[in-house]
Formats: structure tokens, sequence, C-alpha cells
């Protein structure tokens, strides 16, 4: 009863000290619309069934990003259509007390193809990740500014290039990193992942 009424005091006491602009981070996380188009980095083509993994972070409220481990609040994902482009409609939920809303990260991945986003040629690899939300709020093709680390790079919205890959060793080092990563939510992440893995000899990941 004693830990109860200190989690209370704690959360009434933070809801009265949080700055006017942070005074409801209890309530809502919220993420705009993320859309965006996959193409080939050499001859500018759309790159369709491309799986598109939209991954929704968060951070325990008294460590706070410098600190604490962020942990996943979501994992939302969907194939590229035949023009190579995808859409995530806006998330907004309710998240847990002393929980605050983190970056969201991506994964896109097509067998053939380095993934994203270690292997991609565009956007520019320097963005940081709330740059890269924005690079993903945008108009799908039109010119613009993203903001990381007190600077401002120009950007084409939504646009990622992806070079094929000509190795079995290349492929081999595309494949995504998806440890830790619940495979419920992922299971066309897990379909093509499988597919790259037995075709280059490796062992598929099992589905629970």
């Amino acid at each position: 009863m004693t830990n109860l009424k200190v989690v209370l005091f704690m959360f009434v006491f933070l809801s009265f000290v949080a700055t006017p602009s942070h005074a409801f981070w209890w309530m809502g996380y919220h993420k705009p619309a993320f859309q965006g188009k996959v193409i080939d980095a050499e001859t500018k083509k759309p790159i369709e069934g491309a799986v598109v993994v939209a991954i929704y972070g968060k951070y325990p409220i008294i460590s706070g990003p410098g600190g604490g481990s962020e942990s996943i609040m979501d994992i939302k994902e969907i194939l590229t259509d035949a023009k190579g482009e995808f859409y995530f409609p806006s998330y907004t939920t309710v998240i847990q007390p002393f929980s605050i809303e983190g970056s969201a990260t991506f994964i896109i991945f097509k067998p053939g193809y380095c993934s994203f986003p270690n292997g991609r040629i565009y956007p520019p690899m320097r963005l940081s990740l709330p740059a890269l939300e924005d690079f993903f709020s945008g108009k799908v093709g039109t010119e613009g500014e993203v903001a990381w680390d007190f600077e401002k790079e120009k950007v084409t919205f939504g646009i990622v290039e992806l070079p094929k890959l000509k190795t079995r060793e290349e492929r081999i080092n595309s494949l995504p990193s998806i440890a830790g990563l619940p495979s419920r939510k992922m299971q066309n992440l897990i379909r093509l992942f499988n597919e790259e893995a037995v075709s280059l000899g490796l062992k598929p990941i099992s589905l629970p």
C-alpha cells in the first residue's frame, strides 16, 4: 500500500510541476503521418514490395533520453505499392505514466537491395532521428529543409534510394537487425527476411 501511495504522489507532483508545454505529457502519445517512396538508387525506378516498418519508441521519464533505455510503444508495417510508395496514418494513443515520447525509427527491406537505414544512398546519413521523422512527414517529392544538430539540411521529402547488392557477402551484411523486436508485429519483414536467408543458405527465423 505504501508503494502505491508513493507512485500516486509522484504522479500528482509531476503533473503540477510540468511546464505548460508538457503539462499533459502523461495523457497521449502522437506521431504524424509518415509517407515515402522507395526507389532504385541507379535506375530511379520504384521498388515494389519492399517492407517498411515504423517503430514507435518511448523513454522512462525518470531517466530521460540521456539515461533511460528506449522501449517500443508500437510497431506498424506496410509494403510499398507499384509506385514504390508507402503511407502510415498518424498515430495517437495513450502513453503509460512516467513515460515520454521517443523518436520513430524505420526499417526498409527488399531482398537484393541494401536495407534502410544503414545501406541507403538517400536521405543523407547524417540526419538525426527527429530529422528523419520530419523527412517522412513532408509531401513526397517536394523540396524543403529538416533540422538536425542545430543545422538545416535541404532534402527531397520522402524519397529513399537503395542500391542493389551484387555479392552474397553484401546480401548477408545487409540483412536488417531485428533481434529483440516482436515478430508478431512484423510478419512481412520476417517473411522477406526468411526468403533472403534461405536463398543465402542461412537458417530462417521461426515465428512463435
